[in-house]
């Protein structure tokens, strides 16, 4: 991104840097927060928001800032801003709120709180960068169209997969090959991992359990690939993707069924293949020339080609997502409209009625993709409203979760934009 680092440049030289808050000091928030106050050429660190403030205070403090001030007005945090002293907002809200922040980055990962940031922020006329994957992949269409009419830029970050593959997939349309495929790499896939099988390897990485057992089961890879698919218009070839195992990337052309590869293409993922990080896509071309050329230079014998980044740091090229959002009006990974995939919710054991579902990385339920419309046709509960819904009757191991099996918790924002989010697509669709 030569343009972006060239803009920046700019911006450092003017003393006029990109100003974001972020709400979250989690692993990620505080990644992103060390590397805007190392500083990061052409942005800073205006405020960073959390649950406990004293977590906040923790990053600040790493990354250079001695006492760092708590506001708790927006005069306060606007005057902070205006004397170039990053500082912590009593409450996040604050951040949306503040005259003088450009990016709100919501580093949380909870559905019901996202939306009420995410909204608030589109309100205020700030650009908005999630890392909420749950957030994004629950309701992201609907609140992509609230950004639309704010004329402000809502993404998921790039990376993370879903970026780090939406990236790739506009370079290999660039180069004149058709995306017919793109994803991500996968370790482990386990759907009954818990917190508790997950708790020692979570501890030695410096996460929480919950994130880590969300990783294993399964349900981060379905969120993170329906980003992808909504996107990029790529759908699934079947609940839950293919999810071939193989050595290496390069072995991918021949593990997808070349009929749904050329009708419409796939979001999917590769089980155990080099590089092991990072994500894939493969383009089509069977032009002959084109076959020359890229058998002279070892990109194998067509028609199909993987592409693929073998790395994806979301702490640092994050910043590049902050930079095309704030200055040239460009997401990174954003739904091109209407939902193309979802994810719904499994139950990772046999359940009883009256039993509450414990959400993402939990005990009691899992998150599978499939295409959209099959998800709102099966009536399907999406995993990124599961969280505090209490079932009403058993529901056996493994078993798709519906709207009819559950009561929903009272007085959510996050159903009332999943619910308009149907209405508003489907409006669209028949119009």
């Amino acid at each position: 991104m030569i343009i972006v680092d060239t803009a920046l440049e700019k911006r450092e030289r003017e003393g006029k840097p990109i100003r974001v808050g972020i709400v979250g000091a989690g692993y990620m928030g505080r990644g992103i927060a060390l590397q805007l106050l190392a500083p990061a050429c052409g942005m800073r660190l205006a405020a960073m928001s959390n649950r406990t403030l004293e977590k906040a205070r923790k990053v600040l403090h790493e990354g250079g800032i001695e006492n760092p001030k708590v506001v708790s007005s927006v005069r306060e945090l606007d005057r902070a801003i205006a004397s170039n002293e990053p500082s912590i907002a009593e409450d996040p809200l604050m951040i949306c709120d503040a005259g003088n922040i450009d990016v709100v980055i919501d580093a949380t990962s909870n559905t019901e709180f996202g939306a009420r940031l995410v909204l608030r922020a589109i309100e205020n006329g700030k650009h908005v960068i999630l890392l909420n994957a749950v957030l994004d992949a629950t309701v992201g269409p609907i609140l992509k169209s609230y950004a639309d009419r704010q004329n402000v830029v809502i993404t998921y970050i790039d990376g993370d997969e879903p970026g780090v593959a939406t990236n790739l997939f506009r370079f290999v349309k660039t180069i004149g090959y058709h995306p017919v495929a793109a994803g991500n790499f996968k370790g482990l896939l386990d759907p009954y991992r818990t917190p508790e099988t997950q708790k020692a390897f979570a501890e030695r990485v410096g996460q929480s359990p919950a994130m880590i057992t969300s990783f294993a089961d399964g349900t981060k890879l379905s969120m993170e690939c329906t980003i992808l698919g909504n996107a990029t218009g790529l759908r699934v070839g079947k609940r839950g993707m293919y999810g071939p195992k193989c050595a290496h990337a390069n072995d991918a052309v021949n593990l997808f069924p070349t009929e749904q590869l050329l009708n419409g293409g796939l979001v999917d993922f590769l089980l155990g293949a080099e590089p092991h990080t990072g994500a894939f896509v493969i383009g089509y071309n069977d032009r002959p020339a084109n076959r020359e050329y890229m058998q002279f230079f070892k990109a194998g014998d067509g028609p199909f080609y993987v592409f693929y980044t073998p790395y994806h740091l979301p702490h640092v090229q994050s910043l590049t997502t902050i930079a095309r959002a704030a200055l040239f009006h460009d997401a990174t990974a954003t739904p091109l409209g209407r939902p193309v995939c979802e994810v719904l919710t499994a139950a990772k054991r046999d359940l009883k009625g009256g039993e509450a579902l414990d959400g993402i990385g939990g005990f009691t339920c899992y998150g599978v993709i499939d295409n959209s419309e099959i998800v709102q046709k099966e009536n399907l509960l999406p995993m990124g409203l599961s969280e505090g819904c209490r079932l009403t009757r058993d529901v056996t191991k493994d078993t798709p979760i519906t709207f009819a099996d559950v009561e929903l918790p009272g007085n959510r924002i996050c159903d009332r934009l999943y619910e308009e989010q149907i209405q508003h697509f489907s409006v669209l669709v028949n119009a």
